[in-house]
């Protein structure tokens, strides 16, 4: 029985699921193995070694090299365009065209990630004469034949920018996953950005299957230029966390090639997510404005502020809001470890609670809300009789003990807001009560 030993766990997120325990699975070196084409002996022999150390996701199985840099593949300079002419793997690619040409439209949009010569999207659109289909791919084939319909694009596919022009019925990826350093990345931003705009294309991705060099043994499916080696599980846990529903997965040319297809868009509680993001920034952009204005009418007044808290969410605070040491000096904090220290990016000597006895303020601002209550307990305590303590909440400034808010028991919703309308002559802007 092979014993684990802990010491040769890697932390390496895994670029099909995301797990983000490894374990060792081959270590070795060797040149780039299909891209350099060296023209001469001496020139291959004086190839640079690159570092091959694959490693296992013990989630999903999948293997990858932890040690890949793209910038080591030039395929710029030497594309590697697959070859597509025996006969027994001509017979795969007609038996995939065929079944993906029953599930689109008589006149569809296809596109083609790494469309490399061509050749698999000039074959579909052969018999979809009436379609679209456009092909991506920096270092493929520049053109096609005349007559044949279709567009060959010499650049990197864009989600938001593509998606939006051409609405494709089907996208398609031959070969493609293996290379790049995070498909699982590339996949759920195309699948994100379908359903932002709307859209539920199919999806058809094929890649090489490493079962059987599990089953075998056989080394030499481990080079470089496949950062990626997909097992029939972590080639259907990638596609099932980027699909709408689940795949329907398969294999070809006698199991050496995995292949899946899939519904992308329709991910409502990614676009839930996604929309409660852009209206907290929204809100927190308003709010900014909102409260630098409060606190510039509090400033006209020239009354005295002091800030409760010097470090942490209350620096946080102070910086977002431009509190500076100029206009708001006077800054204390309960922990008196801090007493003597200055805050981060401002620069106020922060003091202790009982300086505000001998420096009374008419308004301090706690920046915890959530301490707030043990906060004026602790003024009460000291005797500390400021007419306002102001928190943010709802995007304003709001007085803790008189005003509606977030962290008071028994609050109502109709909050009782920092409003000129409501201040005593001395402090515009902002709701106070008597000490």
């Amino acid at each position: 029985m092979i014993t684990i030993d802990p010491a040769t766990v890697r932390e390496a997120p895994c670029p099909a699921c995301s797990h983000p325990i490894a374990v060792p699975f081959l270590i070795d070196e060797q040149p780039l193995a299909t891209l350099a084409w060296p023209e001469s002996s001496a020139e291959a022999r004086a190839m640079r070694a690159l570092p091959l150390e694959f490693v296992r996701c013990v989630d999903c199985g999948h293997v990858f090299n932890a040690a890949f840099d793209y910038a080591h593949v030039p395929y710029s300079a030497k594309p590697n365009l697959m070859f597509n002419r025996g006969a027994h793997w001509s017979d795969f690619v007609r038996t995939v065209q065929a079944d993906l040409l029953s599930r689109i439209p008589r006149a569809p949009v296809v596109v083609e990630i790494g469309h490399g010569d061509g050749s698999f999207l000039s074959a579909l659109s052969e018999q979809r004469q009436q379609g679209r289909f456009v092909g991506f791919d920096p270092n493929g084939a520049a053109s096609v034949p005349p007559g044949v319909n279709v567009e060959l694009r010499a650049e990197l596919f864009d989600p938001a920018r593509h998606l939006a022009e051409l609405k494709p019925d089907l996208i398609v990826s031959r070969h493609v996953m293996e290379h790049l350093s995070s498909p699982l990345v590339f996949l759920q931003r195309i699948a994100f950005t379908a359903a932002a705009l709307g859209q539920s294309p199919l999806i058809y991705l094929e890649v090489p299957c490493i079962d059987r060099v599990l089953e075998t043994g056989r080394t030499v499916d481990l080079y470089y230029e496949h950062n990626s080696q997909f097992t029939t599980e972590s080639f259907e846990r990638m596609l099932s966390r980027s699909a709408s529903m689940p795949p329907s997965i398969g294999h070809g040319y006698d199991g050496e090639v995995v292949f899946g297809i899939a519904r992308l868009g329709r991910l409502s509680h990614h676009l839930r997510t996604a929309r409660e993001a852009m209206l907290y920034r929204e809100s927190a952009a308003e709010a900014k404005i909102t409260i630098e204005r409060q606190l510039r009418e509090i400033c006209a007044r020239g009354v005295r502020v002091a800030i409760w808290g010097g470090t942490g969410k209350s620096a946080a605070f102070i910086n977002r809001y431009g509190l500076d040491r100029e206009r708001f000096p006077l800054v204390v904090d309960s922990d008196l470890a801090k007493v003597g220290t200055f805050v981060p990016g401002a620069g106020q000597e922060i003091r202790p609670p009982d300086y505000l006895l001998a420096h009374p303020p008419e308004i301090v601002i706690v920046p915890p809300q959530w301490r707030a209550r043990d906060i004026v307990l602790e003024m009460d305590t000291l005797g500390i009789r400021p007419a306002s303590v102001l928190i943010e909440d709802g995007g304003r400034l709001v007085d803790f003990r008189t005003g509606a808010h977030s962290y008071r028991t028994g609050r109502t919703d109709d909050a009782v807001l920092f409003e000129r309308d409501h201040l005593p002559d001395r402090l515009p802007g902002a709701t106070v009560s008597a000490a």
